[in-house]
């Protein structure tokens, strides 16, 4: 399911990064009904969207592209994962010793040292970077080669995931990954917290997802408070604490069922309005787009 993740995690970055305003002119139909609850006329527009990281449209997409990547790493632990088809046999053979240093799958990737170790090693990676000025007169401003170069790999993980790319081309993957690299390095956002921001809300994301399907994750680890025996005669609380230890709030059920797949559907379509209106601001313009609802912070 890498590719469920990798739009969960696109779908993040456009609500934390993003300030949507959307109007509603068009469903005055609801202003009644909304009068009779609130007491109050249905507002001229509503904002979707915390806007939390400064960025122009190309760095809004930078952001987009590593969160997306960044959604898959979690499932470094399992060999049969999507991350680990990125480059056999070698990406097999280190997320088969992976699982193992970190107690099997859904246990210390899954979990909140998990989130803390990446975020120290995406604030490493990020801490290389450079005012490069202007080159050739163009200002590229700060450039940021060790958020790039994590991006080829993140952006091939991402490209694969989502299997637009047939399998006969294997190498096209890395070729993407090599130009959105480039991309990232030199289109980052002013803002330095952005790399570490998109890397741990893409791995958060991915466990969120994890958490609502019946199999859980250990958020605890490296504890393993297994389920006693009696707890599981507790209709609810049963449910939620797994007799591996694992917390779930099984609201997806299995992984793969089709609540899982009615949730993608509206995730993929907002995390594709907010890259479409990105890409859309940085090819024409925001003025191009000026009355529409951008998907871009204030």
């Amino acid at each position: 399911m890498g590719g469920n993740h990798a739009v969960c995690g696109a779908a993040a970055w456009t609500a934390v990064a993003s300030r949507v305003e959307i109007p509603l002119g068009s469903a005055a139909w609801l202003d009644a009904p909304w009068q009779a609850v609130t007491g109050a006329r249905l507002p001229e527009t509503i904002t979707v969207g915390l806007g939390l990281i400064a960025a122009e449209p190309a760095g809004f997409l930078a952001g987009l592209l590593v969160c997306a990547g960044a959604a898959l790493l979690p499932d470094a632990d399992h060999r049969h994962a999507s991350i680990a088809q990125a480059l056999p046999p070698v990406s097999r053979w280190l997320c088969a010793r992976l699982g193992r240093v970190a107690g099997g799958h859904r246990q210390g990737t899954h979990s909140a040292v998990g989130l803390v170790v990446l975020a120290v090693l995406a604030w490493l990676t990020g801490l290389w970077a450079w005012e490069a000025g202007r080159v050739g007169g163009v200002d590229l401003g700060t450039v940021y080669p060790g958020a790039g170069l994590a991006a080829v790999l993140l952006v091939s993980l991402a490209a694969k995931a989502l299997r637009f790319i047939p399998d006969t081309m294997r190498r096209t993957p890395w070729v993407l990954g090599v130009a959105a690299g480039a991309f990232v390095g030199l289109a980052g956002p002013e803002d330095q917290r952005w790399f570490v921001a998109a890397v741990v809300l893409g791995a958060a994301a991915h466990v969120a997802g994890d958490l609502l399907t019946t199999g859980g994750c250990n958020i605890l680890w490296p504890l393993r408070l297994r389920r006693p025996r009696a707890v599981s005669r507790v209709p609810l609380l049963g449910r939620l604490w797994r007799p591996n230890g694992n917390l779930a709030v099984p609201l997806l059920g299995s992984t793969g069922s089709r609540r899982e797949w009615m949730l993608a559907v509206p995730v993929a379509a907002y995390a594709l309005a907010g890259t479409g209106a990105s890409a859309a601001a940085l090819l024409l313009g925001p003025a191009a787009l000026a009355g529409l609802p951008v998907p871009l912070p204030r």
